[in-house]
């Protein structure tokens, strides 16, 4: 695997590395990715506000769930695209901003549905129902032909699935009655597996369908990148909720860090196979770890790099997160000391080891045909 510095990453800013034929990226999933699609959307899931956005460029509070740059901006500025990926919802793009990608996601949702029904965002199939708005006011501006060439060419990420966990099955007892962990990990799985719907370019349906699948695959999705989930236990606010002494004792918690494992595991094994099928038709279908390096940066090697692990930098740090971090709430001056600002990862941890995880992917020698035309 060739292998990149985040100094490197960040002097190749809006340069294109590799002479890389990535056309746009588009997005979806949850508030590691929505950099403001929550704005226009009836919910608490907002971060349109101060503290929020306090070290983005001009102090300004976009939307994002975090101080900062998302994971994803630093993405589309590596390749070249464009210095921030921006909200589909946004009614001020432009056809420009439009032809070189876009986030559908929406913080607080999940690949559950009752996910996004608690708190009252955008969901899955909405978000790809977008996609769907896009590519046709895409095609109105700039015709067919061009539109479904910038598709072919762009990447896809999902990152999703957190929120299924800490805010749905381990909170609320509804999913608990009907699933176990297993069963749960299983269902969660096979709802991704129904976004990307890639068997179905193999296996024509039963019964008729009264509309067309709505899928990522049939609307000229070819090259896939899919998140696992974090460490869960390490986040603040399961820390809270779940350890014996919340002030004292601010250990991960090892039940929720497990289930992301197992679920990644399966994720992983259930993607290479997608990969392993369905290459010859052009599929580019990779697995993005973010476990490992934030495993590494709480409990590892990188746990140097921050003076706070284990605590959000937005009052109290125990719970604050969404509406309760705002401007009237104490927030710490450096948070470049911080691993996690408003009980989110700040700019800092994307850059150096979230991004780490998607520049270790994109420069791997399996997937580097995602930026290399060959």
């Amino acid at each position: 695997m060739s292998f990149f510095s985040v100094a490197d990453a960040e002097a190749s800013t809006l340069q294109r590395p590799f002479n890389n034929n990535i056309s746009a990226g588009f997005v979806f999933g949850d508030s590691t990715v929505d950099p403001g699609n929550n704005n226009f959307v009836q919910t608490l899931f907002r971060s349109n506000f101060p503290p929020y956005g306090k070290d983005f460029r001009g102090q300004t509070p976009t939307g994002r769930f975090t101080n900062g740059k998302l994971t994803t901006d630093l993405f589309a500025s590596y390749i070249g695209i464009k210095e921030y990926l921006p909200p589909y919802l946004d009614p001020n793009l432009s056809i420009e901003d439009l032809m070189t990608g876009v986030s559908f996601a929406s913080a607080g949702t999940g690949l559950d549905p009752l996910t996004a029904q608690i708190s009252s965002v955008i969901s899955l199939p909405k978000q790809l129902d977008y996609f769907k708005e896009y590519k046709k006011r895409l095609q109105s501006a700039i015709g067919k032909e061009r539109m479904e060439s910038i598709i072919k060419d762009g990447v896809f990420l999902i990152s999703c699935g957190t929120n299924d966990f800490v805010v749905n099955y381990f909170t609320l007892p509804i999913r608990r009655k009907k699933y176990t962990v297993s069963g749960y990990q299983q269902f969660v799985l096979h709802n991704l597996k129904q976004l990307l719907q890639v068997e179905s370019i193999m296996v024509a349906p039963a019964v008729p369908q009264k509309q067309p699948p709505l899928d990522l695959w049939d609307e000229g999705a070819r090259r896939i990148a899919v998140t696992g989930l974090p460490p869960m236990g390490c986040l603040p606010v399961v820390i809270t909720l779940n350890s014996g002494n919340a002030i004292l004792e601010r250990g991960c918690i090892e039940k929720f860090s497990r289930t992301g494992m197992e679920y990644n595991q399966m994720l992983q094994i259930e993607l290479n196979s997608m990969q392993g099928r369905y290459a010859h038709l052009g599929a580019k279908i990779t697995y993005v770890d973010i476990f490992t390096p934030l495993v590494d940066m709480i409990q590892g090697l990188g746990k140097h790099e921050f003076d706070e692990v284990s605590h959000g930098c937005c009052g109290s740090g125990f719970l604050e997160a969404g509406f309760l971090c705002n401007p009237e709430s104490f927030v710490c001056f450096d948070a470049s000391i911080w691993f996690f600002r408003f009980n989110y990862p700040t700019e800092k941890t994307y850059t150096k080891f979230l991004w780490l995880a998607v520049l270790s992917w994109i420069t791997d020698s399996g997937t580097d045909i995602l930026l290399i035309d060959q």
